[in-house]
């Protein structure tokens, strides 16, 4: 049977108060303790709070003498890796600030470029539009009473200024060794000179070839043009020719014969027959029917191997 205590004569209310402050004092000690030292140190069941909070009941902390609070660990150092990537980011950035700067010194420098080029005062040449829009050599039919000329009437109204720039535009290449000078077609017994351009007046000192096109003998597409009816009349038995026929042509070094494989008529806007070819040819072209050109012929050849 449990031994009764016996009360001091003290009510109620100051037993609780007296409790309360003893539990104040008991926790104040710990914690000054814990301050030294680090340590939790024993509690005082008997002077502990209650579970339902009444100082009187019995006690719901239970010390323990082994239970001890770790100092807050220390920051750990960043890793190699850390450090790598950390380093990978400063050099890019640094690259990049330098692609930046660079970039703004080509910009000045260009800029100082287009300015000296503006300042020297040279004369911009003019562009050409557009490219021929129909066949060269065309032009009147001689007639008694009037000479002939160029027949603007095959080119369209609204595409002669343009026409007109683009032919003012074409300049005369240096004249080098690979060029081409002369012409022989034995079949029709023609032995021309060749010059370079296609126009008007080209056209009245022999063959002309349309500048821009291939040299003789290298691939490409190497255009030649010829009257038939007026200055010579040097192409005018073209459509006498037929497959398997030969052409030289000849440079100020060498010779190149060239083997007829088409023969055709065509509007003067098939324009077509110029473009340029991966192989080496030869195309021929002169005006149609004779005395009336109002068409064009055309002569297709290949470079013959070993040529």
């Amino acid at each position: 049977m449990a031994k009764k205590i016996k009360s001091p004569g003290l009510s109620e209310s100051e037993l609780r108060r007296m409790l309360l402050e003893q539990r104040r004092a008991d926790r104040q000690r710990r914690l000054e303790a814990y301050k030294q030292s680090g340590e939790l140190l024993p509690v005082n069941a008997e002077r502990a709070e209650s579970k339902d909070g009444d100082p009187l009941g019995s006690p719901r902390v239970h010390a323990d003498p082994k239970l001890r609070l770790d100092a807050p660990p220390k920051p750990r150092l960043r890793s190699w890796a850390d450090r790598g990537l950390l380093a990978i980011e400063v050099i890019a950035v640094l690259g990049l600030g330098y692609i930046v700067l660079n970039g703004i010194n080509l910009l000045d420098e260009l800029n100082r470029e287009v300015a000296a080029a503006f300042a020297s005062g040279s004369e911009a040449s003019p562009t050409p539009l557009i490219g021929p829009v129909v066949l060269p050599s065309g032009h009147t039919p001689p007639t008694e009473g009037e000479a002939p000329r160029p027949n603007e009437a095959e080119i369209p109204e609204h595409l002669r200024p343009v026409v007109q720039a683009y032919t003012a535009a074409i300049e005369v290449p240096t004249p080098g060794p690979e060029q081409a000078l002369g012409i022989k077609i034995p079949a029709i017994g023609v032995n021309a000179p060749i010059v370079q351009g296609d126009g008007w007046e080209e056209l009245k000192r022999g063959v002309g070839q349309h500048i821009g096109t291939a040299d003789p003998g290298e691939n490409g597409n190497l255009v030649l043009t010829g009257h038939n009816d007026i200055y010579g009349e040097v192409f005018r038995e073209l459509n006498e020719l037929s497959v398997g026929d030969e052409i030289t042509v000849f440079t100020a070094t060498s010779s190149h014969v060239y083997v007829i494989t088409e023969k055709m008529i065509v509007e003067p806007t098939f324009i077509q027959v110029m473009d340029p070819t991966v192989d080496a040819t030869l195309t021929l072209i002169s005006c149609y029917p004779y005395r009336i050109d109002s068409q064009r012929i055309v002569v297709l050849a290949e470079l013959k191997p070993n040529s």
